[in-house]
């Protein structure tokens, strides 16, 4: 994994894990004021070689593929004041509660030309947003991206998440393209999670002008 603060100086920590494919570009718009704020990306493999020691309070947001990676970690991780899941679940490739499994073999199958287009074309809310996104792209090679989702399918098929819980609150998007809402609004029926509505698609953070927006 990698890892980027995109600011330090305060007393509480606010941990976010991305989704596949993803870096801290996208997110730095985001107002961190108040709050340090570290990104967790590309799971390729689990080393997590960050030191979260020395805050008052901590709190963390699992997005995507991030919902799960946090839950999967979340014994190395600190005690949080609040965990919020974003449009993911801790089952992420699953028929019923995830991304269904012929769904994710084709993207992963297609990667690197989804990659190229049509895999943020689904990830976004319109074409403005989208527009939004160009003007701070992710900046990982299509490889490094391509070799992250065939390590997370190998992972995901060989160790589920423990998730029962761990997370308090979950925000769904009711026009997610990447993982049903249906799928969603399932997962989090079944581990007792309280949802919250976006008028959205998978990637929702433009709706949101800050950190602590999202997360208190």
């Amino acid at each position: 994994m990698k890892h980027c603060w995109l600011n330090k100086g305060n007393s509480e920590l606010l941990i976010f894990f991305a989704g596949w494919s993803f870096d801290e570009n996208p997110f730095k718009f985001l107002d961190a004021s108040g709050l340090d704020v570290v990104v967790i990306y590309d799971y390729s493999d689990l080393t997590l070689d960050v030191d979260f020691s020395g805050y008052e309070k901590y709190y963390l947001i699992g997005w995507s593929m991030g919902v799960y990676i946090a839950a999967l970690l979340k014994d190395k991780l600190p005690e949080f004041e609040r965990t919020i899941a974003l449009n993911g679940t801790p089952m992420p490739i699953d028929n019923g509660f995830g991304i269904p499994h012929r769904t994710f073999d084709l993207t992963l199958k297609y990667a690197a030309e989804g990659l190229k287009g049509k895999f943020y074309q689904n990830v976004f809310y319109g074409e403005e947003q989208l527009e939004r996104y160009m003007t701070c792209p992710v900046a990982r090679t299509i490889e490094n991206r391509v070799e992250e989702l065939h390590s997370l399918k190998a992972l995901i098929s060989t160790t589920p998440a423990e998730a029962n819980g761990f997370y308090k609150i979950a925000y769904v998007s009711e026009n997610d393209k990447i993982i049903p809402p249906r799928n969603q609004h399932n997962a989090w029926e079944e581990l007792g999670v309280s949802v919250i509505v976006l008028p959205d698609g998978h990637f929702p953070f433009y709706n949101f002008k800050s950190w602590k927006e999202i997360c208190k």
